[in-house]
């Protein structure tokens, strides 16, 4: 019996990963705002799509404290920045989405966005 449910708990965790792995945006952009307030920190990128259109995107990450053990710091991202973030867009449609990494092109640093989402493959932090 404990096998079964080991493997049907070990199943659900899988499919809900695999689920929570699919629902996820990758937004590349220029960043056109940062604001560091709390409880958590909100940076803008317009994206441009393959048809020239241009979307303000507004990504809420952590909160400051989160972000600086994450290796931020006030002039990590400045506007004009050219960004990809990956994390998980608005239910409602919007162009809103949680950051979970973000990579920065000009330095190809790689951050976590400090946010309460679980970063597959990356070490959690205290």
């Amino acid at each position: 019996m404990k096998r079964t449910t080991l493997a049907v708990s070990a199943a659900l965790f899988l499919a809900t990963m695999a689920w929570a792995h699919e629902h996820q945006q990758h937004v590349m952009g220029t960043v056109t705002k940062v604001e560091w307030k709390n409880p958590h920190a909100y940076f803008y990128v317009d994206v441009t799509d393959e048809t020239g259109k241009v979307t303000n995107w507004a990504l809420e990450m952590g909160g400051s404290s989160a972000l600086i053990r994450a290796g931020w710091g006030p002039n990590t991202t400045k506007v004009g920045d050219v960004l990809t973030v990956e994390g998980s867009p608005a239910k409602d449609g919007s162009n809103v989405a949680n950051a979970k990494v973000v990579v920065l092109q000009r330095t190809g640093q790689r951050l976590f966005a400090g946010s309460s989402q679980e970063v597959i493959g990356q070490e959690s932090r205290p």
